[in-house]
């Protein structure tokens, strides 16, 4: 494939990358918030967000694939947003409390159907964006231009979240969302992107891959044979893990650490996330277009000191300014890190074998990180231990500074991984170059 990408794969690249990403912001920003509304009940919370995480692992492994098996992207990423945005809809019409609801004066049927469709959501969303949306850059990247389109992509989490937190807030009055409006704006985006998308995205340039059973290949990413044979992306994959923990040691926590901890509330901090976020992004898009140059390896362990360096900061300052710079720095490492490992992930993600490998790709990246990093960030609090009352009226432990201080130890042991990844690439070669 040409290095060259074109405005219509970048078009492709930004619209269906920046919609998908505002779908999942949603459900990572206020779908906890909604069943709250809706039920007033705090058990529908974990529930829902375990079956969530369950419900998007097991649908990337097996559409992903699925989309290997038929050489299919482009119908699996439009109709699938297609599906997803109407998916997004219906839950206008889960909210008891409203006229059009489909689960009137029933708070226990509503809960129980908001988390039945978040898992029908999440299968819509995994199938389109987390299967097929992420094989399809890769097959539509090459090793010359991966970082440059990653360092893109890497921002769309959050300008996504800029976007539906600013919504959201439009939409609130007297501390209650407009939820009717709020879906059908968000959802209908959706259903519009994947339209757009039948005619955008170009022709699909995989082979199918039917060689074998189609059971056989859901596993296909965890035989020892083929762990064996790609040795460098599981090393990858590790480091890709490891770098995701420390961040999610934090992440959960850092709106609340900023607003009830350091008391930067409000008008200040719309601005303080607004610099850390839009500087951040900008300094990754722009340094994005040097990465191929420069060359992956080169990047990987400074971006990890910037994010350690990022993390040490924002536990030692506590000012807004303090805020400013520190959360600056460890966006950036942040971006700037899992814009280089994405890029290497595809590297050497087998040519045939991309929708296989998307399922793998979220057990590393998304469940274990997600499952071992807030808990992480939760007992470190327990340090110098102070507790606030969140949005849901419930008195919880108030996070400290500590959480950045262990995010940033966790993710430097991200340079174990990393080296013996350097090691066997370079064993490779010299093996290469033997043969």
């Amino acid at each position: 494939m040409n290095d060259k990408i074109g405005i219509r794969r970048w078009l492709s690249f930004i619209i269906a990358g920046f919609v998908g990403q505002l779908a999942w912001a949603i459900e990572n920003n206020y779908f906890n918030l909604y069943v709250f509304d809706c039920t007033q009940e705090y058990i529908f919370i974990p529930i829902m967000t375990a079956a969530s995480a369950v419900a998007a692992t097991l649908t990337t492994l097996l559409m992903g694939a699925l989309s290997d098996r038929l050489g299919k992207r482009k119908a699996f990423v439009s109709f699938g947003y297609i599906l997803w945005g109407i998916s997004i809809i219906m839950f206008a019409f889960l909210d008891p409390k409203s006229k059009m609801s489909i689960v009137a004066g029933s708070t226990l049927l509503a809960g129980t159907m908001i988390v039945i469709m978040d898992c029908v959501m999440t299968f819509f969303g995994s199938t389109a964006n987390d299967a097929a949306f992420n094989a399809f850059v890769t097959d539509n990247t090459t090793n010359n231009n991966r970082a440059k389109v990653e360092s893109v992509l890497s921002v769309m989490p959050l300008i996504s979240m800029i976007a539906v937190v600013g919504l959201g807030g439009a939409l609130t009055k007297d501390g209650h969302v407009n939820w009717p409006i709020f879906f059908y704006i968000f959802g209908g985006l959706t259903v519009l992107v994947g339209a757009i998308c039948i005619f955008l995205l170009p022709k699909d340039v995989v082979t199918p891959n039917k060689e074998e059973p189609y059971i056989k290949n859901i596993f296909y990413g965890f035989r020892p044979s083929v762990i064996k044979n790609n040795v460098v992306l599981y090393l990858i994959l590790i480091t890709f893990s490891v770098f995701s923990i420390g961040i999610q040691v934090f992440m959960p926590y850092l709106m609340v650490y900023v607003q009830q901890v350091l008391d930067i509330k409000d008008l200040n901090f719309t601005i303080t996330l607004g610099v850390v976020l839009i500087v951040a992004s900008i300094i990754t898009v722009v340094f994005g277009l040097f990465m191929d140059k420069i060359g992956k390896n080169k990047i990987i362990i400074p971006a990890i000191a910037i994010t350690v360096i990022g993390g040490v900061t924002m536990f030692l300052i506590k000012t807004m300014a303090g805020v400013m710079i520190g959360g600056t720095v460890l966006m950036t490492g942040y971006m700037v890190g899992t814009a280089i490992l994405n890029a290497k992930i595809r590297d050497y993600t087998p040519k045939n074998e991309v929708g296989l490998f998307q399922g793998v790709r979220m057990i590393f990246f998304v469940m274990i990180p997600m499952v071992t990093g807030p808990y992480i960030g939760q007992g470190v609090s327990y340090i110098n231990k102070m507790e606030y009352v969140n949005e849901y009226g419930k008195t919880v432990v108030q996070p400290n500074s500590f959480i950045f201080l262990f995010a940033a130890i966790v993710i430097s042991l991200a340079v174990i991984p990393t080296i013996i990844m350097f090691k066997k690439e370079k064993d490779n070669v010299e093996q290469e170059t033997i043969s």
